[in-house]
């Protein structure tokens, strides 16, 4: 969506009601969601948590070191 859209929040505001889940992943090749990604995915989750929103979020990545420890980064980072 980070590619198509570029505007992910105010996406995803506008179109909540018709969102189910969302996948995570580093912008650009779906790797580790780090400070060297386009997405700053903080800020996101603090959208999508300040919304009626109580689906799911996946976990959707490349790993290019231990694929355990880049999730749990991501748990990490996407904690509001």
């Amino acid at each position: 969506m980070q590619i198509m859209e570029g505007d992910l929040i105010t996406t995803i505001r506008d179109n909540i009601e018709w969102i189910g889940h969302f996948h995570t992943g580093g912008v650009p090749g779906r790797h580790e969601l780090n400070n060297k990604q386009e997405v700053q995915w903080d800020g996101v989750m603090r959208a999508i948590a300040a919304l009626p929103f109580h689906n799911y979020l996946a976990r959707e990545f490349i790993s290019n070191g231990y694929p355990i420890t880049s999730l749990r980064q991501a748990c990490e980072r996407c904690k509001v």
